[in-house]
C-alpha cells in the first residue's frame, strides 16, 4: 500500500498489560466510526504493513485498546509505541455535502468574499491548537486558520474553497510592517539619498 493512498488514523501511545495490546489514539472527530474495524497499516522503517485487529475496544474515557493478531507480548508491543496508524483513502466516513477532509482541498482556488480570488491551498498545517490552511498569494504564503465561521463552503466540482477572511488577515502577509520592516525603509531612503 502507497502512503498517498491512505490518511492517518491516529498512532499508538504506548503498551496495555502484558499480553500484548496497546493503546491507541484515533485522531478523529468519532471513534465509534471505527469500532468494527479489522485492520491497519502501521508504518515501521518508512513503509505501510498490513496488521489485523484481533480486538478493538473504546472505553467511555474515549481510550482504545487495540490486540493485534500475532503481537503477543509486552516486548513485541513496545515495538509499536508511537507508530502511526494509516487506513486507505476509500474508507473515509462520507461526509455532508458541505463538509471536506483536509486531503481533499489541497489544490483548490481559495475565493473570498470581499477580495474575490486570492490564490492556491498549497498544504494543511495540523497544529496542536489551531489547523492552518497554506495558501500561495502572490509568491507569499498566507496562513488561514481552519474555522468553521471563516469557510463558508467547498466546491468540490469547480476545486474552490469559499472563505470569509477577517479583514486585514492578507495585508499581514503581504505588507509586512514593524521595526523590521521600518528599518529597511530607511537603509532604502539612504541609499536613494546617496
Amino acid at each position: 500500500m502507497n502512503i498517498d493512498a491512505c490518511y492517518q488514523l491516529g498512532y499508538i501511545v504506548r503498551t496495555h498489560g502484558v499480553k500484548g495490546q496497546v493503546v491507541a489514539f484515533f485522531d478523529v472527530d468519532y471513534p465509534q466510526d471505527y469500532e468494527e474495524l479489522e485492520s491497519v497499516f502501521l508504518q515501521l522503517s518508512g513503509k505501510l504493513v498490513p496488521f489485523f485487529i484481533h480486538t478493538l475496544e473504546i472505553q467511555p474515557n474515549g481510550r482504545i485498546i487495540i490486540k493485534f493478531e500475532d503481537v503477543d507480548s509486552i516486548v513485541e508491543a513496545e515495538k509499536l509505541k508511537s507508530v502511526p496508524l494509516y487506513l486507505p483513502l476509500d474508507q473515509l466516513p462520507e461526509l455532508d455535502e458541505d463538509q471536506f477532509y483536509f486531503h481533499e482541498v489541497i489544490g483548490y482556488t481559495v475565493v473570498d468574499e470581499q477580495l474575490g480570488e486570492l490564490g492556491t491551498i498549497r498544504e494543511i498545517y495540523e497544529m496542536p491548537y489551531q489547523d492552518l490552511m497554506a495558501m500561495d498569494y502572490q509568491g507569499v504564503e498566507v496562513l488561514i486558520p481552519v474555522q468553521d465561521e471563516l469557510i463558508l463552503r467547498a466546491d468540490k466540482v469547480g476545486r474552490k474553497l469559499f472563505v470569509n477572511l477577517p479583514e486585514g488577515l492578507v495585508d499581514i502577509y503581504t505588507n509586512p510592517t514593524g521595526p523590521d520592516a521600518d528599518e529597511d525603509r530607511d537603509d532604502d531612503n539612504e541609499k536613494d539619498a546617496v
